[in-house]
């Protein structure tokens, strides 16, 4: 039982490493398997967790800035740039490179190619612009901007086990799609959700009754929607997924959910 504890705190460490500037433990530097597959999918399963992380640090910010009397959209601007240095921008550079990739029209070879490129074209820098602009405006104008924020972070992370679940191929045969590629059982996504929903619901219930804990919950389930869609295409269209596609995954759940969360 101690074991299969510290198996799975070491998985937490791996995801909130993975997906936030957090810097790796020692105990896992020096870990003789990393990286492994099965220390993969515990962190991938876990992804929601740095969610917390990112948005909670959005979240300070957003109280810092009503402290200090700065008006929403100053304050949600910092907010989604705080959460962009949580993460050192890792997911937004997979936005644009997914975008570039795909936007180019060429076969997943061609496509690939270009995802690895050091540089971002026409369609990546449109693609940032549109979604930045998009996620301070709608956190700019949420009910419940506090709330919405890390609910937000948290959904665009839950998309991850669902990219990492059985029948999703890597496009690579190396990088970070192939090391964590079908890890994720689908009953553990499907806990995971759970969880997820359960905390999202009573975190909308404490803030709005009833109809925040369904606002929220929609959130999360558009989030999801418009992650599966896209990860969808890029599957068919790249023959499967990369570390780039799971971070456009990420930034286009958490605008979704809070495109949502910014309706009244």
């Amino acid at each position: 039982m101690i074991l299969r504890i510290t198996v799975w705190a070491q998985g937490l460490d791996l995801a909130i490493t993975l997906l936030t500037i957090v810097p790796l433990p020692d105990h896992l530097e020096d870990h003789p398997d990393r990286p492994n597959r099965e220390l993969a999918r515990r962190a991938m399963t876990l992804a929601p967790v740095a969610g917390l992380v990112v948005g909670g640090g959005a979240a300070l910010v957003l109280l810092l800035g009503d402290l200090i009397g700065l008006a929403p959209l100053p304050r949600a601007a910092l907010a989604v740039a705080a959460m962009e240095v949580l993460t050192r921008a890792l997911h937004l550079d997979g936005l644009a490179d997914l975008a570039d990739g795909l936007g180019s029209g060429r076969p997943a070879a061609g496509a690939l190619e270009i995802m690895k490129r050091s540089d971002i074209g026409p369609f990546g820098v449109v693609t940032l612009l549109l979604t930045l602009l998009v996620q301070v405006a709608a956190l700019a104008t949420a009910p419940d901007a506090l709330v919405a924020v890390v609910i937000a972070a948290v959904a665009g992370r839950l998309t991850l086990p669902w990219a990492c679940r059985p029948g999703v191929p890597a496009a690579r045969p190396d990088g970070l799609g192939a090391l964590v590629a079908g890890t994720v059982p689908i009953r553990s996504s499907l806990v995971v959700t759970a969880v997820v929903l359960a905390a999202a619901t009573l975190a909308g219930a404490a803030a709005g009754g009833l109809a925040g804990a369904l606002h929220v919950a929609a959130a999360v389930a558009v989030g999801q929607g418009v992650a599966y869609l896209v990860l969808r295409h890029a599957v068919r269209r790249l023959g499967g997924v990369t570390g780039d596609v799971f971070g456009a995954l990420v930034e286009l759940a958490v605008t979704a959910a809070l495109i949502v969360l910014a309706t009244a």
